[in-house]
């Protein structure tokens, strides 16, 4: 059991990551850390990414249910992604306990590299993601989008962290949606990944109740307030903060890499 102060600071970091979540993913970048730091030194990685689960559920659950409410996107758009989501998820999870953790050293270099790619594109095409522009027809693009939530699925179940931001990309770069509806597409995918790790992780006990718990009502709160702020602010305020959000995870991978090298 964490001390109140640092029971504290992790409710904190759950609430900053359930509200830039639900706008623009990453919320994974703010809590995995926050848990590093919270939770005792050699805590196995399934149970930090159990733990971090049950957070991120709270929030994926309730920001996706206020896309849903706001009918952005149709119900039936969402199907095919969210159960490709959940699939991938399943197998992540299985890897991630085969490998235990010894994939980290890799996924941070290769995370850094794409969200410079991301971040390159998003600034040198300011009209994208402005206006929602399908660039195939809806059965193509129901498959892409099914190929693309069960390899975010996958990643989200090995590893997690910047997968709602990943996801927000390839639905605005890939399928040509604006920013609101990839959010709102992205929110439903990533609960799913959630949800069906969730499942397999708190099936093997990996995770810390007290702590998840905590996390969970901060984060459920930044979600729906996320969510909201989303709505209210539309495609373009969307767009600026998915700017912020992966400038700021680039120099946070970026420095957490720096930092492990030079020890």
């Amino acid at each position: 059991m964490p001390t109140p102060t640092i029971l504290a600071f992790l409710v904190f970091a759950a609430f900053l990551a359930g509200f830039v979540d639900a706008v623009v993913g990453g919320g994974g970048l703010i809590t995995i850390p926050a848990l590093l730091i919270g939770l005792p030194a050699g805590t196995p990685w399934p149970v930090i990414s159990g733990t971090n689960k049950v957070v991120a559920s709270t929030g994926t659950t309730i920001a996706a249910a206020q896309f849903v409410h706001s009918r952005i996107l149709r119900w039936q758009e969402m199907v095919g992604p969210v159960i490709a989501a959940m699939g991938g998820a399943a197998l992540g999870v299985a890897l991630a306990y085969y490998l235990s953790g010894r994939f980290d050293p890799f996924l941070r270099p290769a995370m850094v590299l794409l969200m410079l790619a991301m971040l390159a594109w998003t600034l040198l095409k300011p009209d994208a993601g402005q206006l929602h522009a399908p660039k195939f027809g809806l059965s193509h693009q129901r498959m892409l989008a099914v190929v693309i939530s069960f390899a975010l699925g996958f990643y989200d179940g090995l590893f997690g962290p910047g997968t709602g931001s990943v996801l927000i990309f390839l639905f605005v770069a890939v399928l040509g949606f604006d920013f609101l509806r990839a959010s709102a597409l992205a929110k439903s995918v990533n609960w799913a990944s959630n949800v069906a790790s969730l499942a397999l992780f708190l099936s093997q006990g990996s995770w810390v109740p007290t702590v998840a718990l905590s996390m969970a009502a901060g984060n459920g709160l930044g979600g729906y307030l996320g969510a909201r702020t989303a709505l209210s602010k539309g495609s373009g305020w969307v767009r600026i903060v998915f700017i912020v959000v992966v400038s700021a995870l680039i120099v946070r991978l970026g420095w957490q890499i720096m930092s492990g090298a030079m020890r």
